[in-house]
């Protein structure tokens, strides 16, 4: 695990949008995992703005995101497809059908997610971006007893809507449930990109990083996986000093 620090959110956004813009112009098939939230946003107007200054083509790239709600329809603002068309996809030159996200529209949710993890066994990720909740999550894997390995319908947790209300004109139009790659497939990924910033962040950072890997902290099984690149600013990283 590669752990690196810098003194503004700027220079983390920079770091991580060339590492995937570089990726690209050496694999321009490469396959991208995808997160949303707060904290990619600055990443993905990075990824543009070189897109836009190096003419680096998207046409070829293929991606997947990491989860969407349960009952928004993509129009719908607060949808997950909305955030990614906004922030990166109609900003750069990628083909739409070339773009996944877990249909939480879907008549039959599992099946759903019986065949967005046939996707993803067909195409393995190459460099997936993650965020970190408060609570540990990755995706939308909550803290649990047990985790799922692959895609799956997850009830979210309180604290996960009450972070999330903030999008929302209330907290009842904050959706209970969403589909998201499980844990296992995302570890499937070639290389892991975990972002995160604030010192909120601090003590779960160092929960997830140095604690035991337990399923009550989701994003501690991070430490299993060969090669992940964890980004923080210095009030996320404070702890670990």
């Amino acid at each position: 695990m590669e752990i690196i620090q810098f003194d503004t959110q700027q220079e983390l956004d920079s770091y991580a949008a060339r590492y995937i813009t570089n990726l690209v112009k050496e694999k321009p098939q490469a396959v991208l995992g995808l997160a949303t939230g707060s904290t990619p946003i600055g990443i993905y107007d990075k990824i543009v703005q070189i897109h836009n200054d190096e003419r680096v083509s998207f046409k070829q790239v293929t991606t997947y995101n990491l989860d969407e709600y349960v009952g928004l329809q993509p129009q719908n603002d607060q949808s997950y497809a909305y955030y990614m068309n906004s922030h990166l996809f109609s900003r750069i030159d990628i083909v739409a059908e070339q773009t996944h996200l877990p249909n939480g529209m879907a008549d039959d949710v599992e099946a759903e997610c019986i065949q967005y993890d046939k996707m993803l066994a067909e195409q393995p990720v190459d460099v997936q971006l993650l965020g970190l909740g408060h609570n540990g999550h990755i995706g939308f894997n909550e803290p649990d007893q047990n985790l799922s390995g692959g895609t799956h319908v997850v009830k979210l947790k309180q604290e996960t809507r009450e972070a999330n209300a903030r999008f929302f004109d209330s907290m009842n139009d904050v959706p209970e449930y969403a589909v998201t790659m499980g844990v296992g497939s995302i570890l499937k990924a070639n290389t892991i990109i975990l972002a995160v910033r604030g010192a909120d962040k601090a003590q779960i950072v160092k929960d997830a990083l140095t604690g035991p890997i337990t399923t009550s902290v989701p994003a501690s099984l991070l430490q299993t996986h060969p090669r992940v690149i964890v980004l923080l600013d210095r009030e996320a990283g404070r702890m670990l000093n």
